[in-house]
């Protein structure tokens, strides 16, 4: 008598659970939310270029660049991740010190001081596609200079895609870097080589 209310109890629950409810969320979300439902794709010239939720990595002089990505091989949404390493491990402090350099000689004039945390050590996840106020305005001057704009129409672009706190409170203000780098093509086409994005 147990087994066959256990079964029953199974089965049940997987038509309620399996079936009914993904159904119905889905149906619900597209009707009421379909971009989001979607994926949030950001399209140029009709073509799917990305999403508003995943990273991608940009490495050119005159883009702004992501913050770097520990998920497989960098922003794969199929190993979405940390590195798990301790904050001590050598491993993790090498890399770190690595991606400094690097940043600092990508962006001249620029002091280790000046550098965000978050521009060289990787989310939890992976594929953050924003990064910070700062780590934008760190690299206003490259990009402004790869792409023979001035540093001030950079940053009032910058200015221009910040996501402010929700509500005034809520998460951190961020800039999408894969937005920003669609808005910098739409005023000023990348120069041919630099315009590939990895």
């Amino acid at each position: 008598m147990r087994l066959w209310t256990a079964i029953k109890m199974t089965l049940v629950l997987t038509v309620l659970t399996g079936i009914i409810y993904p159904v119905l969320i889905t149906v619900v979300s597209e009707g009421i939310f379909p971009y989001q439902a979607q994926g949030s794709l950001i399209t140029r010239d009709g073509h799917v270029v990305g999403s508003e939720l995943i990273g991608q990595n940009f490495n050119a002089p005159g883009y702004f660049h992501p913050r770097p990505s520990a998920a497989g091989n960098g922003y794969d949404p199929t190993s979405s991740g940390g590195s798990n390493l301790g904050p001590t491990n050598k491993t993790l402090v090498d890399t770190v010190r690595q991606r400094l350099k690097e940043t600092l000689e990508q962006n001249p004039g620029t002091s280790a001081g000046d550098v965000p945390i978050s521009q060289i050590t990787a989310s939890g996840s992976g594929l953050d596609p924003e990064i910070t106020i700062a780590g934008a305005q760190l690299q206003a001057a490259r990009v402004a200079k790869a792409r023979g704009m001035s540093n001030p129409a950079v940053l009032d672009l910058i200015n221009a895609h910040i996501r402010h706190r929700w509500a005034g409170v809520v998460g951190e203000p961020g800039v999408n870097v894969l937005e920003l780098n669609l808005a910098l093509d739409r005023l000023n086409a990348a120069p041919a080589a630099t315009a590939k994005a990895d």
